[in-house]
C-alpha cells in the first residue's frame, strides 16, 4: 500500500473510531448507568477467557451482571468489525464497569463517562517480552507515530499489575506516563485460582480424565509462544518429540499447548501418540501447568504464573538473540529467566531426567517474589476495592 493510500486509510480509521463510535457512547452515556452490571471485552475470544473467568465469578457472587461482548479482532471482516465497534460503544456506555484484558481501539476511542471505569486486566503477568510502545522502535511493532494516532488505552482507569517491580514497564508500554497512578500492583485476578484447592484438584483430575494415558508418568508441559506478526503467528520448530521420548523414555509424558495465535500447528509424531498430546484446545493453560511437573517455554508470561506453583522450569531458545531483534526484553533474558536455557533438545532432556532434584528453588523463589509479589490469591478482591464506589 503506497504511503497516501496508507495515510487516507488511516486518516478515515481515525474519523471513524474517535468521531462516529466515540459519538455514539457520548449519546448513549446521557441517561443513567445500569447499576450493577460490567460489561467484559473479548477482543478476539467468542467466549470469556481465563484473563475474565474469576472476576466475572466474583462479580456475581456479589450480585453483579456480567455481560460479555466479543468484538472480533482478526476474526471478522473489517466493515463487521466496525459494525460490532458501535455496538461495544453502546453497551459501554450504559454501564460504569468495563473490563479488558488486551489492547482495544474500540475502547481506547471511547470518552468514558465520570460514574464509569475501564480496568485493564491484561492477559498476561511480570514483564517478559515487549508489547505496545515499547516495540515502537521493534520490528515486530506499529510506528510511534501510529500509536499516538490510534491510543488503545486512553480510556483506562486501571491497570492491574503482579508486582510493583513491573508497574514501569506496563507504564511504558500502555502510554501511560502522563497517568501513573493508574498502573497499581493489585495483583492479577486471574493467578487466584493458584491459591484455590478445590481448582488445584479439579484440574488434575480434569487433566486425568481428558488424558487417562499420562496417569502415573511425570509430565512435561511445553508451551512456547508465538513467532512472526498475531495474524500470521507460526510456532517455533526447535523441540524434537521423537527424540525427547527416546532420551526421556516411556516413564514421561509430554504436553503441548502452543499460542492460540498459532493456527497451523506442528503436527505430534504418529510414532510418539502414547508421548505426546497436543492440548491446545482441550485444556486450559492453567490445568496444564496444574498437573505437570516440569514445564519448558522460551519468551512466554506463563513462567511467572508457573512461578507460583514452584516447580522446575528450563527455556528452549535457540532464537534469543534473533528474538531480541525483533520484539525485545524488558530484562535481560539470560538473567532474569528463572532456569536454564538451552538450544537443543537433547540438552533440555539431559536437564529434565535431574530436574526434580538439581533444580535451582531458591532462585525461582527470588524470581516470584520480585515479579509477583501481589500475586496471592486476593489480587481480585483488592481490584474490585480499588474500582467499586457505592452501588458501581
Amino acid at each position: 500500500m503506497s504511503k497516501a493510500k496508507r495515510k487516507l486509510t488511516d486518516t478515515a480509521k481515525h474519523l471513524y473510531y474517535f468521531g462516529v463510535v466515540a459519538t455514539a457512547y457520548r449519546l448513549r452515556s446521557l441517561a443513567p448507568a445500569r447499576k450493577k452490571t460490567a460489561l467484559f471485552v473479548e477482543v478476539r475470544n467468542e467466549t470469556p477467557s481465563d484473563s475474565f473467568t474469576v472476576m466475572i465469578d466474583e462479580l456475581e457472587r456479589r450480585g453483579y451482571r456480567c455481560e460479555v461482548y466479543s468484538w472480533g479482532k482478526h476474526r471478522v471482516p473489517g466493515l463487521k468489525l466496525a459494525a460490532r465497534s458501535l455496538v461495544l460503544a453502546w453497551k459501554a456506555s450504559s454501564v460504569r464497569l468495563v473490563f479488558v484484558c488486551e489492547a482495544c481501539m474500540a475502547v481506547g476511542c471511547l470518552p468514558i463517562r465520570r460514574d464509569s471505569k475501564v480496568v485493564q486486566l491484561w492477559h498476561g503477568c511480570g514483564a517478559f517480552k515487549k508489547f505496545g510502545m515499547s516495540t515502537a522502535d521493534k520490528i515486530f511493532g506499529a510506528t510511534r507515530e501510529i500509536k499516538k494516532y490510534f491510543p488503545e488505552h486512553r480510556s483506562t482507569s486501571l491497570v492491574t499489575v503482579s508486582s510493583p517491580e513491573v508497574r514501569w514497564a506496563y507504564i511504558e508500554a500502555l502510554d501511560m506516563k502522563d497517568r501513573p497512578e493508574c498502573v497499581q500492583a493489585t495483583g492479577v485476578s486471574r493467578t487466584d485460582v493458584f491459591f484455590d484447592d478445590a481448582y488445584l484438584r479439579n484440574a488434575r483430575d480434569q487433566v486425568l480424565r481428558a488424558l487417562p494415558a499420562i496417569e502415573g508418568k511425570r509430565v512435561l508441559l511445553y508451551a512456547p509462544t508465538f513467532r512472526g506478526h498475531v495474524r500470521t503467528a507460526t510456532a517455533p520448530d526447535f523441540l524434537d518429540v521423537e527424540a525427547l521420548h527416546d532420551r526421556l523414555g516411556d516413564g514421561w509424558a509430554l504436553l503441548v499447548k502452543q499460542h492460540p495465535h498459532v493456527k497451523d500447528r506442528p503436527p505430534i509424531p504418529s510414532s510418539c501418540a502414547d508421548f505426546a498430546f497436543d492440548i491446545t484446545d482441550a485444556l486450559t493453560i492453567e490445568s496444564a501447568m496444574i498437573a505437570a511437573d516440569v514445564c519448558v517455554t522460551d519468551y512466554s508470561s506463563l513462567v511467572f504464573e508457573w512461578s507460583l506453583l514452584g516447580r522446575p522450569v528450563a527455556f528452549l531458545a535457540p532464537d534469543r538473540d534473533e528474538y531480541d531483534d525483533w520484539r525485545g526484553f524488558y530484562y535481560d533474558y539470560d538473567e532474569m529467566t528463572p532456569g536454564p536455557v538451552f538450544n537443543t533438545t537433547d540438552e533440555l532432556a539431559e536437564w529434565a531426567l535431574t530436574a526434580r532434584e538439581d533444580f535451582d528453588y531458591q532462585g525461582l523463589e527470588e524470581f516470584r517474589n520480585k515479579f509477583m509479589s501481589a500475586c496471592d490469591g486476593h489480587a481480585t478482591d483488592r481490584i474490585l476495592g480499588a474500582v467499586l464506589d457505592g452501588d458501581a
